[in-house]
């Protein structure tokens, strides 16, 4: 048995810890991880606690993959739900379909009964409207929100703000594997675009017979190369999960033009083995694991970091993110 998340996961990594320690299903484990995430305020990149897109609002990404029949869930740009992850895991439960987006997402959601919530904190919406009052010219203030934004996006986006995701993957008493994913994506992105959190082989992927990988950082990236599908196949062709995860990693270098920036994969393979390797990040970054005999769950060191291209300096954005003294 393990759990494997990112750094996002502290205030999770324990409940889902629990659940796997009674027996109980990969899957059930860390969606309820996920959730304590995705309500805690203080995570800035996932749920309630989310950086809002241009136009100030959250819109939020989720997915969950059973790895032993490859089925999965996703919920795209949800609005006004606290748990897209658990909508994400109906969808999969009672859908014949893999991915809903925008309203239909939110209309299956209450169907089901899904939790509503403002999803906009209050510190959020100060950072909002600090941006929009300095960054948005007085005549654009004016016709708001009937205005061109994608002048507005390619000047303020930036995936250094809210660019990371809750991962959780896990391998259960059973033998069984899953994985899932939740995050509100970057802050001031572009109104219903998508993070690679709920694209199946992107941001996550899961195959009982051969392992999972989640993917934290630069969506666009982990969509342009396949990346948490790419490195379960390289572990079905025989090599090693570290040998896979590199492989992977040399596929991101392959990447020209767009935006490159940096990726973190998170993968466990069939055995129990887990390995975090970092492209273009930083020593700091941790994540967090746990396995039988593990009193709590461990936070470590990133395992390897691949340079592919420069890293960025700090975020202008930043300085409507801190509250005025």
């Amino acid at each position: 048995m393990i759990v494997l998340a990112n750094s996002e996961a502290a205030g999770g990594i324990s409940a889902a810890a629990a659940i796997l320690a009674e027996g109980k299903p990969a899957l059930d484990a860390i969606e309820a991880g996920i959730r304590l995430v995705e309500a805690d305020e203080t995570v800035r990149s996932v749920g309630r606690g989310g950086w809002p897109n241009l136009l100030g609002e959250i819109e939020l990404d989720a997915c969950v993959m059973d790895g032993t029949g490859l089925r999965c869930g996703a919920v795209g740009a949800l609005k006004g739900f606290l748990h897209p992850v658990s909508v994400a895991r109906q969808v999969m439960e009672l859908l014949p379909h893999v991915l809903l987006v925008g309203d239909g997402a939110a209309r299956f959601a209450a169907e089901i009964g899904a939790e509503r919530a403002e999803t906009l904190s209050a510190d959020s919406r100060r950072a909002w409207r600090a941006w929009f009052e300095h960054e948005v010219s007085a005549s654009d203030r004016r016709a708001w929100p009937g205005v061109l934004l994608a002048p507005l996006c390619r000047a303020a986006i930036d995936p250094r703000i809210g660019g990371d995701t809750a991962v959780f993957l896990a391998l259960d008493q059973a033998g069984n594997i899953a994985v899932a994913t939740s995050t509100s994506g970057w802050g001031w992105k572009y109104p219903g675009r998508l993070s690679d959190s709920p694209i199946v082989g992107a941001g996550c992927y899961a195959d009982t017979r051969y392992g999972a990988c989640a993917c934290t950082g630069t969506g666009e990236m982990a969509i342009r190369a396949g990346t948490a599908q790419a490195v379960v196949l390289y572990m079905k062709m025989g090599l090693s999960l570290t040998d896979a995860l590199h492989e992977a990693a040399e596929d991101i270098r392959r990447l020209k033009g767009g935006l490159i920036h940096g990726v973190a994969m998170h993968a466990i393979d069939r055995d129990g083995n887990y390995k975090v390797v970092s492209v273009n990040g930083l020593p700091t970054y941790r994540y967090w694991v746990w396995e039988p005999g593990m009193t709590e769950p461990k936070s470590r060191a990133v395992d390897d970091i691949v340079v592919t291209g420069p890293r960025l300096g700090p975020s202008p954005l930043l300085r409507y993110m801190e509250p005025s003294k």
